[in-house]
C-alpha cells in the first residue's frame, strides 16, 4: 500500500498556523492576566478611594447619645448613609463603620442583609481582629475566603483630634464585596479578547496562506518539470520566479536540464558516429570475405582484398583502441606521470616517426625549434600522443608540396607548442565543435579520413594536465596550440 506524503505546501502551511495559533494564544492570555490583573487594582483602589472618604465623613461625625435616643442623625451621617447606598448599588459591597468602642454603624441598604453573595456581617471576633490591625494606622487590602466564597476586603482607619493638636485612630472603615463581582468587571474582556484573537488568527492564515502558495509555486513547477524530464523530455524548464534562493534553484535546475539535453545530444551522436564508423570496417570486411568465399573474387585478386581487409581490422582496431582510451581518461583511470623532459626533442622524435607520410606527400617541415634544451613538466607519453595527433591532423589536410610548422616558445612560466598547416583549413562554424568526439568538418565521414576521435583525446588530455588546447586560426589553414607548464617552475611533488 502506497502512502501519499503531505506536500511542502501542507507541512508549511501547518507549521506557520500552529506557530502563529500559539503566539496569538500566548499573546492573549498574557494580555488578559494583565488587563485582568490592572482591572482588579483599579477597582481595588476605587475601594480603597471610597473607604477613604468614608473615614474622612467618619472622622467628622461625633457620637451624640440623645441624637441616638431621639433616632435623629446628623447631616454628616445622612450623607455616609446616602453614600454607602451608592457604594453597595455600584461596588454591590456593604460598608460597616466601627469606632473605638466597638460601636457599629451599618450604612447599608435593607436588601444587603438577605444578599449573601457579599458575604456575612462579620461577627463580634472579626471585629476585635479588625479593630487590632485599624489601631496600627495601617490601610489593609485583602482577599479572604468566607462560607460563600472568596471576599476582598478593604479597611481603611479613620481618626480624630486629641490633645495637643494629635491625631489617634478612633475606628475603622470596612468595605466589603465578593470575589465575583470584582470578576465581573473583567469578564466581559475575554469575550472581546478571544474575538480579537480569532479575526488576527485568521487574518495571518490568509496572508500566510498566499504566501506559502506563492512559495511552494515554483516548487511544484520544478517537480513538474523534473518528472517530465525523468521520461526524457529535456526541454522541461522550470519558471525563475519567487524568492532569490528559488530563482537560483530554479537557474541552477534550468542549467542541469540544458546540460542534460546537451549530453543526452552527444549521447546520441556519439552511438550514431560509433554505429557508423563501426559499421564502415565491418561491412567492408564482410563483403569482400563473403566474395572470397563465394567465388565472386577471382582467387588471383584475393591477395588484394586481404590487405584491404586487414587495413580496415587494423582501422577497426585504432577505432575501438581509441575509445578505450578516451573513455579511460574520462574517468581519470590512466594516472599521470609528470617528468621533466625537453619540448623540443619530443617534437623531433615525432616528426621522425612520421617522416614516411612526409616525404610521400612532399611537405615541407619547418621546425622552429631552438637547439638548445626547453623543459617542461608534464606527463611525457601523454604529451608525446598530443604531439602526434595534432601532427597527423596536420599532414593529413595538408597537400601535397604544402608545408607544417612546429615551434616552441617561452611564454613566462609557460611553454607554447604550435602546430600549423597549410590545408584547407577550418570553418567557421565548425570551429565550436572541433573538439568534440567523431566531430567531423567535411560531414562526410570518409573512409580513411579518421575517427572524430583524436582532438577529443588532445584535449581530454590538456584538461587533465590543468594546460589547454585552441585553435588560434582556421582560415588559410589549421593552427593549434598547446600550453605547458615550465620544469623550472613546477612543484616537484606530482604524483
Amino acid at each position: 500500500m502506497t502512502v501519499r506524503r503531505m506536500s511542502l505546501f501542507a507541512r508549511l502551511l501547518i507549521v506557520f498556523l500552529a506557530a502563529m495559533l500559539v503566539c496569538v494564544l500566548v499573546i492573549s492570555s498574557i494580555s488578559f492576566l494583565n488587563i485582568r490583573d490592572r482591572t482588579i487594582q483599579n477597582r481595588m483602589n476605587a475601594l480603597k478611594t471610597q473607604a477613604r472618604d468614608m473615614a474622612y465623613l467618619a472622622s467628622r461625625m461625633g457620637y451624640d447619645p440623645i441624637s441616638q435616643m431621639l433616632g435623629q442623625s446628623s447631616v454628616t451621617e445622612a450623607y455616609m448613609k446616602w453614600k454607602s447606598l451608592r457604594i453597595y448599588q455600584e461596588y454591590n459591597a456593604y460598608i460597616m463603620v466601627v469606632d473605638r468602642s466597638g460601636r457599629t454603624y451599618l450604612y447599608y441598604n435593607q436588601s444587603t442583609l438577605q444578599d449573601e453573595s457579599i458575604g456575612a456581617i462579620p461577627s463580634k471576633e472579626e471585629i476585635s481582629a479588625y479593630m487590632e490591625q485599624a489601631l496600627t494606622g495601617e490601610e489593609i487590602v485583602r482577599q479572604a475566603q468566607s462560607a460563600s466564597g472568596p471576599l476582598f476586603t478593604v479597611l481603611v482607619p479613620w481618626t480624630q483630634s486629641v490633645s495637643s493638636g494629635q491625631r489617634a485612630v478612633m475606628g475603622f472603615v470596612l468595605i466589603q464585596t465578593a470575589a465575583q463581582t470584582v470578576h465581573a468587571a473583567y469578564r466581559g474582556l475575554v469575550w472581546q479578547i478571544a474575538l480579537a484573537a480569532l479575526l488576527i488568527f485568521l487574518a495571518a492564515a490568509a496572508v500566510v496562506f498566499f504566501t506559502a502558495r506563492q512559495m511552494t509555486r515554483p516548487l511544484t513547477a520544478m517537480a513538474q518539470a523534473a518528472g517530465r524530464m525523468a521520461r526524457g523530455d529535456f526541454a522541461a524548464q522550470a519558471p525563475e520566479g519567487g524568492s532569490r534562493e528559488i530563482q537560483e534553484l530554479s537557474q541552477a535546475f534550468n542549467q542541469m536540464g540544458n546540460q542534460l539535453s546537451t549530453l543526452e545530444q552527444s549521447r546520441r551522436d556519439f552511438v550514431a558516429n560509433v554505429s557508423h564508423e563501426l559499421r564502415s570496417p565491418i561491412t567492408t570486411i564482410q563483403g569482400f570475405a563473403q566474395g572470397m568465399l563465394d567465388g565472386t573474387i577471382p582467387k588471383e585478386e584475393h591477395q588484394q582484398y586481404l590487405q584491404v581487409v586487414v587495413d580496415e581490422t587494423h582501422r577497426l582496431a585504432k577505432l575501438i583502441q581509441s575509445l578505450l582510451n578516451l573513455s579511460r581518461m574520462e574517468n581519470e583511470e590512466i594516472s599521470l606521470a609528470y617528468t621533466d623532459f625537453d619540448i623540443n626533442e619530443l617534437a623531433r622524435r615525432v616528426l621522425i616517426s612520421r617522416m614516411n607520410q612526409i616525404e610521400e606527400k612532399n611537405i615541407e617541415i619547418e621546425a622552429d625549434l631552438a637547439e638548445e634544451p626547453l623543459m617542461v613538466h608534464a606527463d611525457g607519453d601523454q604529451i608525446q600522443q598530443v604531439l602526434i595527433n595534432l601532427l597527423d591532423n596536420a599532414l593529413k589536410f595538408t597537400p601535397a608540396g604544402g608545408a607544417v610548422t612546429l615551434a616552441a616558445r617561452e611564454e613566462g612560466d609557460h611553454v607554447a607548442f604550435r602546430v600549423k598547416d597549410t590545408g584547407v583549413g577550418i570553418r567557421e562554424e565548425d570551429a565550436p565543435h572541433i573538439f568534440d568526439r567523431f566531430y567531423k568538418a567535411d560531414k562526410a565521414h570518409t573512409v580513411g579520413q579518421g575517427t572524430g576521435l583524436g582532438l577529443a583525446i588532445c584535449y581530454r588530455i590538456m584538461e587533465r594536465h590543468g594546460q589547454s588546447i585552441r585553435l588560434v586560426s582556421g582560415q588559410g589553414g589549421a593552427e593549434f596550440e598547446i600550453t605547458l607548464e615550465k620544469a623550472d617552475t613546477a612543484p616537484k611533488n606530482d604524483k
